[in-house]
């Protein structure tokens, strides 16, 4: 008897310990928690809400239903946008993938000379806000004075209007992701310093090349992280804006997109619609369907990873 009393008294004051335990845990969570709820669950919450509603932001918001979703998907300019994105969203992520890669290959040679000059060196762009790199892509990328089309000029290439022609807009844009890449070349530079030298020792051993050795170890041995670097691409692409807005800018009550509407990408067209045409309801509603957008190709990327790649790594 007296054992177990012992037990159940050693077992309360064990619990009481948790619970003190817990508690300040959470009181030096608090200011975390507390900025999550008021700046991320509730305006999520009220988004969901809004995209019900005819709100301008100065009147109350009045409940229309679906009809705001109705009006958006036969908006001409939102499936213009979304195309805008998507093109984004495919080709972005792969070009910054290999650019990334390739230059974290680089860089992790050895026996090389100056190579921590070089890593800060490809580092250093994506220190640089992209304001400025907006403001320098215009200059670099100028049709009549840009440097690229000058260096193009002196090899006998007539260099295209990167920024006002509609085909070029938006590779001028990528081009310009791609100079910022340092920060996904860090990770991959990590990723690839943890390979064991042991399995290219083997391979070498049993005559493979540097390519084999490059697809059949390298590329499944950093798999989780090209996964986890291409799903965060994908996502940061559909919530394209900063450099369409900086390129093209919010004119009054007119849809602004640059050259034929070809940087008119979907986050900007949603910013008009909410602080332009003062349509908070319907711009909700756009973020909404964004939402959508996202969860379900982040779960399909999910999918269709999980059979590539190898996540049997130490």
């Amino acid at each position: 008897m007296k054992k177990n009393a012992a037990t159940k008294a050693k077992a309360v004051r064990k619990s009481r310990q948790e619970r003190k335990f817990f508690w300040k845990g959470m009181l030096f969570a608090s200011p975390w928690l507390i900025g999550f709820v008021c700046f991320t669950i509730l305006p999520v919450c009220l988004a969901f809400y809004y995209s019900f509603t005819d709100y301008n932001l100065f009147n109350d918001p009045a409940w229309v239903g679906f009809k705001n979703y109705k009006e958006l998907f036969q908006d001409q300019y939102v499936w213009l946008s979304l195309g805008n994105t998507m093109y984004i969203v495919i080709l972005a992520p792969l070009i910054g993938m290999v650019v990334s890669l390739a230059l974290a290959m680089l860089l992790n040679q050895k026996n090389v000379p100056g190579l921590p000059f070089f890593r800060t060196v490809f580092y250093l762009p994506s220190l640089v806000p992209v304001v400025a790199s907006v403001m320098l892509l215009t200059w670099l990328l100028n049709g009549h004075y840009g440097l690229v089309n000058q260096i193009l000029g002196f090899f006998g290439i007539e260099g295209p209007a990167w920024l006002t022609d509609p085909r070029y807009t938006k590779i001028s844009l990528m081009i310009m992701d791609a100079w910022r890449c340092g920060g996904t070349m860090i990770i991959y530079l990590a990723a690839l310093r943890s390979v064991p030298a042991s399995l290219y020792e083997a391979a070498e051993l049993d005559g493979a090349t540097g390519w084999k050795k490059f697809f059949r170890i390298t590329i499944p041995y950093i798999s989780p992280t090209i996964e986890f670097n291409l799903i965060m691409s994908m996502i940061g692409s559909f919530q394209y804006f900063t450099q369409g807005m900086l390129l093209t800018g919010v004119s009054g009550n007119q849809v602004a997109g640059g050259p034929s509407n070809s940087l008119l990408f979907y986050c900007l067209y949603l910013y008009q619609n909410a602080f332009s045409f003062f349509k908070m309801g319907y711009a909700c509603a756009m973020a909404v369907v964004l939402f959508i957008i996202i969860m379900i190709a982040t779960m399909l990327a999910r999918k269709i990873s999980d059979r590539m790649v190898n996540y049997d790594v130490e």
